[in-house]
């Protein structure tokens, strides 16, 4: 338990990486943990698709970026060399809430295992698009799902993560 929490508060976005790739040991043990995040109704409606060729991972980052306005080569996943692309079950009430909670899960398992992870948005833009389509016709994600965020992962390079902010007054209320 002790460990756990340990993570929680020290768990910090990245956005540095170094070009190494992760070992197939850690994705594998970070993609078991993001199975057991807790769904609506036990449905594990999410999906996931792991994408960690260096075409793909310049494709993805062009068209997020292309959202924010940014030149091809500014780099909105700041490097990392690997990417889990979460997707969510439009047919379900809970969908985009159980995505949610397995990006949270995706990232404290990365940390736990010591790699580096940053929380990607723009994924329902980006897969809005006939590129993003046809990315998810490939690999065999169904219609009724459609992008939530990206959550990239690899080792941190120096200076990619930072101090944490104080936690502000008034955070929680007990009513």
């Amino acid at each position: 338990m002790k460990e756990t929490l340990a993570d929680i508060r020290t768990r910090r976005s990245c956005r540095k990486y170094l070009p190494q790739q992760i070992r197939d040991e850690e994705l594998d043990t970070v993609l078991e943990a993001a199975t057991w995040t807790p769904t609506g109704k036990g449905m594990q409606t999410p999906q996931l698709v792991v994408v960690q060729d260096a075409p793909t991972l310049k494709q993805l980052s062009v068209l997020n970026g292309s959202f924010m306005g940014w030149e091809p080569d500014r780099d909105p996943m700041y490097g990392a060399p690997t990417a889990v692309l979460v997707f969510t079950d439009t047919s379900v009430p809970t969908g985009r809430d159980d995505s949610a909670l397995m990006m949270g899960t995706l990232m404290l398992a990365a940390h736990a295992v010591g790699l580096g992870s940053c929380w990607i948005n723009r994924g329902k833009q980006m897969f809005d698009t006939e590129e993003g389509r046809e990315l998810m016709k490939k690999w065999g994600v169904a219609d009724k799902y459609e992008g939530l965020a990206i959550c990239i992962l690899g080792y941190p390079a120096e200076g990619g993560i930072h101090e944490p902010k104080p936690r502000r007054e008034g955070y929680v209320i007990r009513a």
